[in-house]
């Protein structure tokens, strides 16, 4: 009595493997279809691998990724169907090494470079490791309109990988501020041109990057709003009195520059003659309260003026609090129309912080 086909279908049945939904298998291409390819993982059938399957980037044809009796890796994407078939996936192995790769970068607390490939009304979408990345407006540190960004390759920090919510945030504005910050001193005064006035405060262009001087910074004596004192594209002398490597921030102050209160407003030129000086002493008088010297104040704050500035910053406070940002777009998914909204207010810096970063960075030295 011969080999029938019932006996070789048994034998099979003995040596064949069960093979689960996010296996991960050896196998072997043995034919290239127009769009996918068959694939010998050892199954009774050949597995099947559609072309949007290939890759974490796009694909025109199934050669772009796979050769002929090539042997690699597949990842079982579906049970077996009607035809005992199973469905392969490459792009499902790629996404999961790109999140541990990005997940690794940003433990390292690494800078990376990427080209823009879409704008929308939120900011930018560049990609990471084939992982699409979103950049916020609001860290997108360039005097360009975001349309003229497509194509242009930017440094960028991470501000957010979150792979089990697909999202992955990026920040222009902080590779700059700590390549920046890298040259920068607190106590440091520099010269800036304001590039923006809020109610909140004045942005101040240092040397392409972006600082904060909120209105309680800026003079002793109380001020309505900002555009009293400064116009856009004005050239000023302001003292560093923080610098926040993690948010990508540099906040700023004129109040610690002048000579008696109120000259920011009454002499503005008087506080930048002598705005070197003024800061000398502003650090002088830091190391003095570290060794424990009593210090003379010589230019004491009225109860009203310090009352009128905790307001002031309390309700600066208190509106970024309440403002909201918008659904991110995800490192997989992503619609290039969609808007987004996401906060852009700066923490005010209260002046016992000046004293503590300052400390700090003294000690360090």
């Amino acid at each position: 009595m011969g080999f029938t086909h019932e006996d070789f279908a048994a034998l099979l049945d003995k040596y064949d493997y069960h093979f689960s939904p996010g296996d991960v298998v050896p196998g072997t291409v043995f034919s290239l279809e127009p769009r996918g390819a068959l694939i010998d993982i050892g199954a009774k059938t050949a597995a099947y691998i559609p072309l949007q399957e290939m890759s974490i980037n796009r694909v025109e044809s199934p050669e772009e990724v796979l050769q002929s009796n090539e042997t690699r890796e597949f990842f079982i994407l579906t049970d077996e169907n009607e035809d005992g078939q199973l469905t392969l996936s490459i792009r499902r192995i790629e996404y999961m090494r790109a999140w541990e790769r990005v997940r690794q970068l940003q433990a390292e607390d690494a800078t990376v470079r990427s080209q823009v490939f879409a704008t929308n009304r939120g900011g930018a979408l560049v990609r990471i490791e084939g992982l699409r990345g979103f950049i916020p407006g609001s860290h997108i540190s360039t005097r360009k309109p975001k349309e003229e960004l497509v194509a242009e390759e930017l440094p960028l920090k991470f501000l957010e990988v979150d792979e089990d919510r697909n999202r992955l945030v990026l920040s222009h504005r902080r590779a700059l501020v700590e390549r920046k910050m890298n040259r920068l001193e607190v106590g440091e005064v520099v010269i800036g041109t304001v590039r923006g006035i809020k109610p909140y405060g004045a942005f101040i262009d240092i040397g392409g990057v972006s600082g904060l001087l909120h209105i309680s910074e800026i003079s002793h004596d109380h001020i309505d709003t900002p555009h009293s004192v400064f116009n856009v594209n004005d050239e000023v002398k302001v003292m560093i009195i923080d610098l926040d490597a993690d948010r990508g921030r540099i906040s700023l102050s004129t109040k610690q520059l002048e000579p008696e209160p109120g000259a920011m407003v009454k002499n503005p030129e008087m506080v930048y003659e002598k705005a070197e000086e003024m800061a000398a002493k502003f650090r002088e008088k830091m190391q003095a309260e570290q060794q424990g010297i009593p210090v003379v104040e010589t230019a004491p704050e009225t109860a009203s003026e310090t009352a009128s500035e905790t307001a002031s910053e309390t309700a600066s406070e208190t509106a970024e609090t309440e403002e909201s940002t918008a659904e991110i777009p995800s490192a997989t998914d992503v619609d290039t129309e969609a808007e987004l909204s996401v906060p852009t207010e700066e923490q005010p810096i209260s002046e016992s912080d000046i004293r503590i970063r300052i400390q700090k960075r003294s000690h360090n030295r």
